[in-house]
C-alpha cells in the first residue's frame, strides 16, 4: 500500500517547533508502530533556509513537491502578516483543487487566508493573532476560543501545542484511535484533547499542584463502565461545583463533556480491536445501551460504530 504523503511547506525566518511538530506526527518511525506516512520538506526555492534560532536548514525541494502530497502543512508563518508569494498561493489553490489536504499550524492560517481556502469557513490561529486574522480577512469566521478547526480539506490550529492536537487528529481520522494513542504514547503527550476545548484558560489565581486534575483523570480512564460526574467529585474529595470550575479552569470543558470523549475514545479502541458487540462495548465504557452508544457516536464522530468498523477494524 502507497504511504500517504505528507509535505511541510517552510519559508523564512523557519520556527522549528511547528514544522518539528508535524514531523514528529507524521515522519518519525517508531520499532512498535506502523508507518503510514512519507514526510518531506519544500519551499518556494530549494537551499538554505534562514530559521527563528540562529542557524540555517537546506530544504532539497521547491515548489513541485506540493505536486504529488495527499496532505500540505503550513507549519506557521512569520511574520505572519507577510504576503506569501503567488508562485506560493498558485501551488497551494492547484494542491487543493486536485484533492489535497491543506493544514496550517498557528500562523499557517494567513496564507490559507490569502489563497482564499478559508472564505465564509470557520478558521482559528494563536489567540495572539486570531484579532489581525479577522480583521485582516473579514471573509473568514475566525474563532479564537478552540484548539483546532477541521473541514476534511482544510484544517486549521492554534499555537504550537494544538498543532500536535490537530495533527494527532488527522491521524485519528486517517488511521483510527489505536493507532493515534500509539503514536501519541510514544510521544509521552496526555489524553486526547478535542478541538473545541479552549486554547487557553487564565485561572482566577496559580493553581497550587495538589489541585492538578491530572491524577484524577488518569483514575477516570480506568472506571468508565461505572463512573459519573458525582464519583469525580467524591473522588476528587470536592463539591460538584468546584471540580465544575476547575475543568474550566483546567481543560476548557466540563466534567461531563470530557467524560463522554474518553467514552467515545474508547468505544473506538474497542471497535478497531476486538469483535464484541456494540451492546458489551456500551456496557464497558459507560454508556448503557446499545441506541445510547450509536446516538452519541453519530452525533459527534458523524458515521455509525458498524461503518467505522468496517473502515478501522484490525480484521478488515
Amino acid at each position: 500500500m502507497d504511504r500517504h504523503r505528507v509535505v511541510a511547506l517552510l519559508n523564512p525566518p523557519r520556527s522549528p517547533f511547528e514544522l518539528a511538530c508535524a514531523a514528529e506526527v507524521f515522519g518519525t518511525v517508531r520499532p512498535d508502530v506502523p508507518v503510514h506516512y512519507d514526510f518531506r520538506i519544500c519551499a518556494e526555492r530549494p537551499g538554505p533556509l534562514r530559521t527563528t534560532v540562529g542557524y540555517t536548514m537546506l530544504v532539497d525541494a521547491g515548489l513541485g513537491g506540493l505536486q504529488e502530497a495527499d496532505t500540505v502543512v503550513i507549519p506557521g508563518w512569520q511574520p505572519p502578516e507577510t504576503p506569501a508569494p503567488p508562485t506560493v498561493i498558485e501551488a497551494l489553490q492547484a494542491a487543493h483543487q486536485r484533492g489535497a489536504r491543506i493544514v496550517a499550524i498557528c500562523t499557517g492560517a494567513f496564507v490559507l487566508a490569502q489563497a482564499g481556502l478559508l472564505d465564509d469557513r470557520r478558521a482559528t490561529t494563536h489567540w495572539r493573532h486570531t484579532a489581525q486574522l479577522a480583521a485582516t480577512f473579514p471573509e473568514v469566521q475566525v474563532d479564537p476560543d478552540v484548539l483546532y478547526v477541521d473541514h476534511g480539506d482544510v484544517a486549521t490550529s492554534a499555537g504550537t501545542g494544538a498543532g500536535i492536537d490537530l495533527c494527532l487528529h488527522l491521524v485519528r481520522s486517517d488511521h483510527g484511535a489505536a493507532h493515534a494513542a500509539q503514536i501519541a504514547r510514544n510521544m509521552v503527550l496526555p489524553p486526547h484533547r478535542e478541538g473545541s476545548q479552549l486554547q487557553y484558560a487564565t485561572p482566577p489565581a496559580p493553581a497550587r499542584t495538589e489541585e492538578s486534575l491530572a491524577p484524577l483523570l488518569e483514575w477516570a480512564t480506568t472506571q468508565l463502565d461505572t463512573l459519573t460526574v458525582g464519583r469525580l467529585a467524591e473522588r476528587a474529595g470536592l463539591s460538584s461545583r468546584t471540580l465544575a470550575r476547575r475543568f474550566t479552569e483546567q481543560l476548557g470543558t466540563s466534567a461531563g463533556q470530557w467524560l463522554l470523549s474518553q467514552r467515545l475514545d474508547a468505544t473506538r479502541v474497542l471497535l478497531e480491536q476486538t469483535n464484541l458487540p456494540v451492546e458489551a462495548i456500551a456496557t464497558r465504557v459507560g454508556l448503557a445501551s446499545a441506541v445510547n452508544l450509536r446516538r452519541r457516536f453519530r452525533a459527534h464522530l458523524g458515521t455509525t460504530p458498524g461503518a467505522y468498523r468496517r473502515t478501522f477494524g484490525e480484521t478488515r
